[in-house]
């Protein structure tokens, strides 16, 4: 990763700031976007004082009007974007609810952030990496797309289905050089989850060092890759 453009969304904290510190700990031109603004710039000076290359870019994925400000905005800080990482999610409200008592505007909500949001930045960053003829898209799954859960199913919904974007665009795309990979990092969110053990969440630090390794060696197009418990 030595020298490339990388963009992370979702990168003020957790697992994202994690993968930003490893990755441009290994040379490579890190760009962080989040809402957050304050701990997107923390995260980013904490980067820059270890020596690495972070740039701050608060943002929205959710909102379409942002994704070709966001494109845009990070190839001109670190040149073509050859990893594009989508991290950011949002669970909705917490406590989880039900379906029967999600609200319509709560799932929508989810969607736009955790499956439209990726969907329009994709189709950017993609285009630019086809021409270019290299590239990796990087989906964070959960393992709430593949089991059903009481209460997340409108998280457990926007991991499914982008999971299925990820294998989709692989084979779209098989014959331009860009690839796609989907990890399950395993469970971080302790928010919905208050009476759990932080202990025996994922960690982030760790998670972003197997995921880093990944990258670097390389998996199949489409593949979908379940972090392995003693690498959490």
């Amino acid at each position: 990763m030595k020298g490339k453009g990388v963009l992370i969304t979702g990168g003020s904290k957790g697992l994202g700031a994690a993968l930003a510190e490893e990755l441009s700990g290994a040379g490579a031109r890190v760009v962080l976007v989040a809402r957050a603004e304050e701990e997107l710039r923390k995260t980013v000076a904490r980067i820059r004082d270890r020596g690495g290359e972070a740039h701050a870019l608060p943002g929205d994925v959710s909102d379409k009007l942002q994704a070709h400000r966001i494109a845009g905005a990070a190839a001109a800080l670190v040149g073509p974007i050859e990893l594009l990482v989508h991290n950011a999610s949002t669970l909705g409200p917490t406590p989880l609810r039900l379906l029967l008592d999600t609200e319509c505007e709560d799932l929508e909500q989810v969607l736009q952030t955790n499956l439209v949001g990726p969907f329009r930045l994709t189709k950017i960053v993609a285009g630019a990496m086809a021409l270019r003829g290299s590239g990796l898209v990087l989906h964070v799954s959960s393992d709430t797309a593949v089991a059903a859960y009481p209460r997340w199913g409108a998280y457990g919904v926007s991991k499914a289905a982008l999971d299925h974007m990820n294998r989709i665009w692989a084979l779209e795309l098989a014959q331009t050089g860009v690839r796609f990979l989907s990890v399950d990092p395993g469970e971080m969110h302790a928010a919905a989850m208050p009476e759990a053990d932080r202990a025996e969440l994922a960690q982030p630090v760790r998670v972003a060092r197997w995921i880093a390794r990944l990258v670097a060696h390389g998996v199949e197009s489409g593949s979908r890759i379940v972090v392995p418990g003693e690498a959490r």
